[in-house]
């Protein structure tokens, strides 16, 4: 996969061998939701749940973000995203891997963050829970946005505890919510 902007662009991360080994975040939809997010990045923190590849995390980088944690539960994955995140460390940003599910690194995190960015695989079932642990668990920043790839068929709503959507981007059958806590309800409007 190639990095799609920023400093970064058009570099290639690997991507984990084996059938089914990773889903890779379509190129058009990552670019098209870096370009909505990307010129608020500079000097932010960044969370990368079921993070893949890492390319989502590297991303983050490209586009200015100072701060990047991300999250993938499958151990089988760590070297290839520990050599794609040497990427990162060129433009002097150490991303902070986990290799753990999601679901107890959000329990478990105390960090707060500017930008969360989850994308889980498909027929992951959990999205409403998981957005709910995530609010309970103040792991957004007031200041901050959430965003979720899913599929089409699987809608969320558009407010799930404190976190209300502002932006909604259709990619084929999959989506991307775009949510901010409700103390922070205009900073998403364009």
């Amino acid at each position: 996969m190639r990095i799609t902007g920023g400093t970064l662009k058009g570099r290639t991360t690997q991507t984990p061998y084996g059938k089914m080994a990773i889903r890779p975040a379509m190129d058009r939809m990552r670019e098209s939701v870096f370009d909505i997010i990307g010129p608020y990045l500079k000097g932010k923190s960044f969370l990368d749940l079921f993070s893949g590849s890492g390319t989502i995390a590297i991303e983050s980088v490209s586009h200015g973000a100072s701060d990047v944690t991300l999250c993938e539960m499958d151990k089988k994955k760590a070297r290839i995203i520990l050599e794609n995140v040497k990427l990162a460390e060129e433009q002097g940003v150490r991303i902070d891997c986990h290799f753990v599910a999601t679901e107890l690194f959000v329990k478990r995190c105390k960090r707060k963050f500017d930008f969360i960015f989850i994308d889980p695989p498909f027929p992951y079932k959990f999205r409403e829970d998981l957005l709910k642990k995530i609010d309970a668990s103040s792991l957004l920043n007031t200041n901050g946005t959430l965003m979720i790839h899913f599929p089409s068929e699987d809608p969320l709503p558009e407010k799930i505890g404190s976190l209300v959507l502002k932006d909604k981007r259709i990619y084929g059958r999959s989506i991307v919510n775009f949510y901010t806590t409700e103390e922070n309800s205009s900073a998403c409007e364009q």
